[in-house]
């Protein structure tokens, strides 16, 4: 891996500048692949050693970078040392970066990457990581797909490098809907159709009860009375709540499961309905509850009376609101969990309301505020499917397995599969999540099923493709070739440029990792897609000599490995034939 090779690089640097070769480690990285000529395969940024040194007559850095290099010798690790822009650039012996490569993803398998020493100084933490959240008593909206599939990358990455990860749903689950919700099942609701079909029922239900209650204010003062038998805790307004409840439950646990998607926790807002009220005692025992002319009650997070900066926490008739909820329930998990990190993953649209629970926090006393991230993305738009605009997930994901089953259908090349429906929905589902991916997170963008199955250029069809059909060489060509390998039968430009890209995983990791982006990891496995392709074209395994045969299949067989671990990553379920 890239590890072994920086620290020779840095060990060497140490001498020269006589630094800790820790030091120099983070500013040696592997150098990206270039489709146009063999580059270096890691450069020294001279800029990021002398960031510190305040010294501004010191020489020109390009001759700074020129001096360096004139003082380190080539060895038995690297084979050349030239200068680029700003940088000292190393060339590894090309016999000894393939064995190193190859040796290292096969021995390391799904660890790969998350070895190196970028990480080796991280503490191992405990994270709490709320995602997806979707309401109770509702069909799965698609609004809650991008929360479900970016907490779960974010947990299977922070995972992965070795915390203990809690995954937790917060379900919207209590609130004036299930008022509604509770007199219109009373008033329209059939319990052989809550059984057989309980989302849509309940569905149904909630439109029909909307539209009485705006005409017939009896309807809706009923709806309020429920919704007050319910916070006064009434066993029988309860019991069908928790029916509700559990039935919607398990329709989302069907919908994850298609999604390969779970929860250590399906916790709700019904939960700290009680804890809410200590809250706003606690609030008010710091003098920090204000009482407006309406009867609400708000926090001033400004202090000086800022509109902008007031939160309510407490409705007239004495109810908690969903930012008193927020608050109880971090409190609570805090007690629970002691978390080192918790993150909340949300629309942007959020942005205000958790800056705003992060700064109560803190203002209440609770220095560990600091520990809350808020993770914000942008809005999916248009995103339809042919009977017109989508509401429910499920609807997409059937669309999704519909269309791929025809587009695989279409292809020569589709293999016999023992189950086509569920592989359909894997290299549909990789599809979703790549297009959801590319980009930043943060940004809105537009959905387009032409794009998103596309089986050439930048898709997760291609990425599938290439995963299948790397594995289908492994098990035509697998069984005589795998014991050993010749490092002087992969000096191939091609097979130089993949073990290259091979090299800069960890570095790729390690970029996510910071900054919780997923398009890093995307873009790596694109590229590594795009090279393995290139290589299977000009690089023959049948009909070659049994060594270079055997050589190549070590080859394609790291990359398949490196494209599946990443993949797994993202939340992608690799297949090995389509």
């Amino acid at each position: 891996m890239a590890s072994s090779f920086r620290r020779a690089i840095a060990c060497q640097l140490s001498r020269v500048l006589n630094l800790p070769p820790e030091n120099l480690i983070t500013s040696i990285s592997a150098v990206p692949i270039s489709q146009k000529e063999e580059v270096a395969d890691f450069q020294l940024s001279v800029d990021s050693l002398l960031e510190e040194d305040n010294d501004h007559s010191r020489p020109d850095i390009q001759v700074q970078a020129k001096r360096l290099a004139e003082k380190l010798r080539c060895d038995t690790v690297v084979s050349e040392i030239s200068t680029g822009q700003r940088t000292v650039n190393f060339k590894i012996n090309r016999e000894l970066l393939t064995k190193t490569v190859l040796q290292q993803v096969i021995e390391d398998g799904s660890k790969y990457g998350l070895k190196s020493e970028l990480f080796s100084g991280l503490p191992r933490k405990k994270i709490v990581v709320e995602f997806s959240s979707p309401n109770v008593a509702k069909k799965f909206h698609v609004g809650h797909l991008r929360s479900t599939i970016i907490g779960n990358f974010i947990a299977n990455l922070k995972e992965a490098l070795g915390h203990q990860v809690i995954r937790i749903n917060y379900l919207g689950d209590w609130g004036m809907q299930f008022g509604l919700l509770g007199t219109g099942f009373q008033l329209f609701g059939y319990e052989e159709k809550l059984q057989s079909n309980p989302l849509q029922h309940l569905f149904e239900v909630y439109v029909q009860v909307n539209k009485e209650a705006a005409d017939d204010k009896s309807v809706a003062k009923s709806a309020q009375e429920f919704f007050q038998r319910l916070e006064l805790g009434d066993v029988q307004a309860l019991s069908l709540w928790q029916k509700f409840r559990d039935l919607s439950i398990e329709e989302y646990v069907r919908v994850y499961k298609r999604l390969g998607v779970y929860f250590d926790e399906y916790s709700g807002e019904s939960f700290y309905r009680e804890k809410s009220q200590e809250v706003l005692k606690l609030l008010e025992s710091k003098g920090l509850l204000l009482k407006t002319i309406k009867g609400t009650a708000v926090v001033d997070l400004s202090g000086n009376g800022d509109s902008s900066s007031i939160c309510t926490v407490m409705r007239s008739d004495g109810t908690s609101l969903y930012a008193t909820r927020d608050l109880a329930a971090a409190i609570d998990r805090m007690d629970k969990y002691n978390f080192d990190t918790m993150i909340y993953v949300t629309d942007k649209g959020q942005k205000k309301h958790f800056q705003q629970v992060f700064q109560m926090l803190k203002i209440m006393g609770y220095d560990w505020a600091e520990r809350c991230q808020h993770v914000p993305f942008g809005v999916v738009q248009g995103m339809k499917t042919r009977r017109g605009d989508v509401t429910f997930l499920e609807d997409v994901l059937n669309e999704i397995q519909l269309r791929m089953l025809q587009n695989m259908a279409s292809i020569k090349t589709t293999k016999e599969l023992k189950n086509p429906q569920e592989t359909a929905e894997r290299v549909g589902l990789a599809a979703l999540i790549i297009q959801d991916f590319k980009g930043l997170l943060l940004s809105d963008y537009k959905f387009s099923w032409d794009r998103v199955f596309q089986s050439r250029g930048d898709t997760g069809v291609f990425l599938q493709y290439t995963h299948a059909r790397l594995h289908s060489l492994e098990e035509t060509f697998g069984c005589g070739y795998l014991n050993d390998f010749n490092t002087a039968c992969l000096q191939e430009p091609q097979s130089v440029s993949i073990l290259q890209h091979l090299l800069r995983f960890d570095e790729v990791l390690y970029k996510s990792s910071q900054d919780l982006q997923p398009r890093h990891i995307v873009s790596y496995l694109l590229t590594l897609s795009h090279l393995a392709a290139v290589a299977h074209r000009t690089l023959q395994i049948k009909d070659s000599p049994p060594e270079v045969a055997g050589a190549r299949l070590h080859l394609f067989k790291a990359v398949r490995s490196v494209l599946a671990n990443g993949m797994k990553l993202l939340g992608i379920t690799p297949v090995c034939r389509m």
